[in-house]
């Protein structure tokens, strides 16, 4: 008898301390937010959250980058983001596609609505899909924030995967992705997703850099209206794209029945991987004499190949760039804050040519 309570208390004691070690848990990240399993969607916490997206949310339908929306919120809080988010000029006034904004809030929603059914998310959920179609250029390309802030950022902005990501979320709609079935989304907003995203599918065609005849790969963003390449940051220089170019070949490669231009534009891209990778060195972080870590270019033989971020259309060659706009052949030239601040190198590609293998056999 004394040996079952004995077991009984430690259990009992055991419960406890779970109690207590998960009210002691960090809060969720934004990004934790979107990674759990779907039942927990319906709990009062992603409630809270979901409610939190409402908050931000632009009247536009958007969202801003770079906030953790699943932070809890005072009431001060709350009111001082309603009243800068109508502020012109504020970060928070400033609805964007950058950074994976906007699309990650919609998939966020559409989980929750689809665990609880509780109708105000999903009409969020479709102001957010409006915003998505009335940002689009006529032309199919996509500005990083709408509305329309000046500068780089009008250009249609391949980079950071914006467009890539925006058009993967549409697919899913249209394809009638279990995550939207429960939304039972309106003909009219299909439809029109459909249109959008074949517009968007030929603006990357038409986008596609020509050299002596040959299809290549992208810039990071081009002119929303000539289509040419363009600069945006004094260091990202108009150029071939080894890493935005890579989401756009496999999204290209994600469509079941590829007309003859699209394959065209992925052999295109594929042969301009298989050419432009380098073999034969890694980077590494060293301690330097200040006692700082540094970024550096070391030769290693049997290192997987990797491709510069940008490379020069006229010479075909990985170049680099300080804040200065200069560019430079080696990442050992330029500042040790651009150096150790950006990624200079990918490994991207090599997702792209694997995916080419299995498409080929289904597609040539």
């Amino acid at each position: 008898m004394e040996k079952k309570i004995s077991i009984s208390l430690i259990f009992s004691f055991l419960i406890i301390l779970n109690i207590c070690a998960q009210s002691h848990e960090k809060p969720l990240s934004w990004n934790q937010a979107l990674k759990q399993d779907s039942g927990w969607y319906a709990t009062s916490e992603a409630i809270k959250i979901a409610d939190n997206l409402l908050i931000y949310q632009h009247k536009s339908g958007g969202w801003p980058k770079n906030i953790n929306m699943a932070k809890e919120l005072s009431e001060t809080e709350k009111e001082e983001i309603l009243m800068s988010k109508n502020q012109p000029g504020s970060a928070l006034s400033r609805a964007t596609i950058d950074n994976d904004a906007t699309c990650s809030q919609l998939y966020y929603l559409a989980q929750v609505y689809k665990e609880s059914g509780i109708e105000r998310f999903k009409q969020s959920f479709i102001q957010g899909v409006y915003y998505l179609l009335e940002a689009q250029y006529d032309n199919g390309g996509w500005p990083q924030y709408y509305p329309i802030r000046e500068g780089y950022y009008e250009h249609i902005t391949f980079n950071d995967d914006a467009i890539t990501n925006t058009m993967r979320f549409l697919q899913k709609i249209i394809l009638s992705d279990d995550l939207f079935a429960s939304l039972n989304l309106s003909d009219e907003i299909l439809h029109n997703a459909e249109i959008a995203f074949e517009k968007g599918i030929d603006c990357i065609l038409q986008t596609q850099i020509v050299i002596d005849g040959n299809l290549t790969v992208w810039c990071a963003q081009h002119d929303k209206n000539t289509l040419a390449p363009a600069n945006a940051r004094s260091y990202e220089l108009k150029s071939l794209s080894g890493s935005e170019s890579v989401g756009l070949t496999l999204l290209l490669m994600s469509i079941d029945h590829p007309t003859k231009d699209i394959i065209a534009c992925v052999e295109g891209a594929v042969k301009w991987f298989q050419s432009s990778k380098i073999e034969g060195i890694k980077v590494i972080e060293e301690i330097n004499e200040e006692g700082k870590k540094n970024k550096i270019v070391v030769e290693d033989k049997n290192s997987f190949p990797l491709w510069g971020r940008f490379y020069d259309i006229e010479t075909g060659k990985p170049f680099f760039c300080s804040r200065d706009g200069v560019k430079r052949n080696s990442l050992s030239e330029i500042s040790y804050e651009r150096r150790n601040g950006y990624r200079w190198y990918t490994n991207k590609p090599s997702k792209a040519l694997e995916a080419y293998l299995q498409w080929k056999k289904k597609h040539l």
